[in-house]
């Protein structure tokens, strides 16, 4: 029997409004015996059953909800339910439309967009590499699963989840495969502080065989070679996607500055569009090496450079020198 947690009065006002966490100081009690990480029943003060979560002490987030229904049993059923939920929604929404998809391609970049694709057509092609799954909005409350072409990455910040890792990871590698999508590594990347806060070591190493970490990808027409290991977070910002692509519709002729260019993807974007001028600000030396191999690597290096500096000291310079 699960223990039950109750709220006090007045309090749940975020998850009776579709929130997926409870903090410590919304409870009142807990009946019932349980360990950190296991599912309880959520109350509210009247007995009002709101659904089950994991919960943990570490955590001033008390419990992270998984489901609304009380009597859902938390297996792998239930866990295959949400990873194909989450699966199928990325498909309806980045399918191109027809006459998108007929838009001729060079034949290096579709060859780079078909190893994330298996047997889909190209009108999937922005599901070659994006986030398959983000957190809380997938009902995975602190994990994340970020796809590659052909290879994922895993974040994992919440105790609930941790137990459910492999789980997912194996469910979601067969799901695309259903889809001729073959996963030829998973990585992890679990190191941020976060994890401290949920009583959790730091992680980051592969789940299954080592495998070449540098992974090159297509996004909005850019190519790109992301390193899985030592990138910002799981390596890229995939969600970002959309915006970037925002910046090819308003750069023509423009003399762009793209501060905290990262691996230079904004500024990338630009350039592709037809910038006059792209300059690319970073403090990181390792950022500005990869964003640099980028533009070349996109032949862009003509017009889109990149150089180290700290933005916050150069944007005064350059005001100054107009």
């Amino acid at each position: 029997m699960s223990a039950i947690v109750t709220l006090k009065k007045g309090e749940g006002r975020t998850i009776k409004a579709g929130g997926m966490w409870v903090f410590d100081n919304e409870i009142d009690t807990i009946a019932g015996s349980f360990t950190n990480g296991d599912v309880v029943i959520v109350h509210d003060f009247d007995g009002y059953p709101m659904g089950k979560g994991v919960i943990n002490q570490n955590s001033k987030i008390r419990v992270r909800m998984l489901t609304r229904h009380v009597e859902q049993e938390i297996d792998e059923a239930f866990l295959r339910m949400r990873v194909k939920n989450a699966y199928e929604y990325r498909k309806d929404v980045l399918r191109k439309s027809e006459h998108a998809s007929g838009q001729e391609l060079p034949e290096r970049t579709v060859e780079v967009i078909r190893r994330g694709l298996g047997n889909l057509d190209l009108s999937y092609r922005d599901l070659s590499s994006c986030r398959l799954i983000f957190g809380d909005a997938d009902f995975f409350p602190g994990f994340v699963v970020d796809k590659y072409a052909d290879v994922l990455v895993v974040q994992c910040l919440s105790l609930g989840m941790e137990q459910f890792k492999l789980t997912i990871v194996k469910l979601l590698k067969e799901l695309l495969a259903e889809d001729g999508i073959q996963i030829r590594g998973v990585y992890e990347r679990s190191d941020a502080n976060e994890r401290k806060k949920e009583g959790l070591p730091k992680v980051k190493d592969f789940i299954g065989e080592p495998f070449d970490t540098d992974v090159e990808i297509v996004e909005n027409g850019v190519h790109y070679m992301v390193d899985v290991v030592n990138g910002q977070k799981t390596g890229f910002f995939l969600d970002q996607k959309y915006n970037r692509l925002a910046m090819q519709s308003i750069c023509k002729g423009m003399r762009v500055l793209d501060c905290f260019t990262h691996m230079g993807t904004f500024a990338l974007n630009a350039g592709i569009a037809g910038a006059a001028e792209v300059t690319g600000l970073d403090i990181s030396e390792y950022a500005i090496e990869q964003a640099t191999n980028n533009a070349i690597r996109n032949g862009l290096d003509a017009t889109v450079r990149f150089r180290c500096a700290n933005v916050l000291d150069e944007l005064p310079k350059l005001a100054e020198a107009g």
